[in-house]
Order: C-alpha cells, then structure tokens, then sequence
C-alpha cells in the first residue's frame, strides 16, 4: 500500500513558522503524475482543504492562508510540503497530506492519506 507520512508539526506562537513535510513511501503511481493537497481538521470542525499542487505545478490555496502558505514538492526524494508563515491562532488544527493519482492498470483514479501531524498555534 501506498504510505504516506506527515512531519514537522508542533506549538509555534502566533506570527511564527512552520514547514510540514509529507514523503512517501511503497508508491504504486508515477511520481510525476500525482496530485498533492493538504488538508486541515480544527477541534470541532470539518475537515477542509487547505492548498492543492497538480502534476502541472499549478497551486490553489484558501483563502483563509492565502499569501501566508506555500504548497511545494520535490518529486525527486518524493516528498511534498506546506510551509507556513505568520501562523494564526486559527490555523490549529490536525493537518493531513492527500496523494491522488491515475491508475492506469486498474483504470481508475486512486488517494492515499497521511496519519496527520498537529499544529499548535498559540501564545
């Protein structure tokens, strides 16, 4: 099965910076050819999307951390990342990496999730 595994979250105070981190491992998909997200559940909220990376290289993010998050990846050592800056009390919350990517064998489209890293805004 297709692992993936989130790090480098933590407590950071309000204005602070972190970058999570999501590798993969046992991949069964062409690198290149899948689509990366990160995804966010807070204490008593629905999960949301947080930023999208296409196998285009084409971003989107939130509006609530536009300008604040960057959505990366380094297919190279198969790993994908979300750095955030100038962190917000709101920005707690359960964060999730998310693979999606054409199975050509089995001619259908595929995902995998990470376990989740915590975030932990506060001062």
């Amino acid at each position: 099965q297709v692992q993936l595994v989130e790090s480098g979250g933590g407590l950071v105070q309000p204005g602070g910076s972190l970058r999570l981190s999501c590798a993969a491992s046992r991949i069964t998909f062409t690198i290149n050819d899948v689509d990366w997200c990160w995804y966010r559940q807070a204490p008593g909220k629905q999960r949301e999307l947080v930023a999208t990376i296409t196998r285009g290289g084409l971003t989107n993010y939130a509006d609530s951390v536009l300008g604040r998050f960057t959505i990366s990846r380094d297919n190279a050592v198969n790993t994908m990342y979300l750095q955030m800056n100038n962190l917000k009390l709101e920005d707690t919350a359960v964060y999730y990496c998310n693979a999606n990517w054409y199975s050509t064998p089995l001619h259908r489209s595929l995902e995998a999730w990470g376990q989740g890293t915590l975030v932990t805004v506060s001062s």
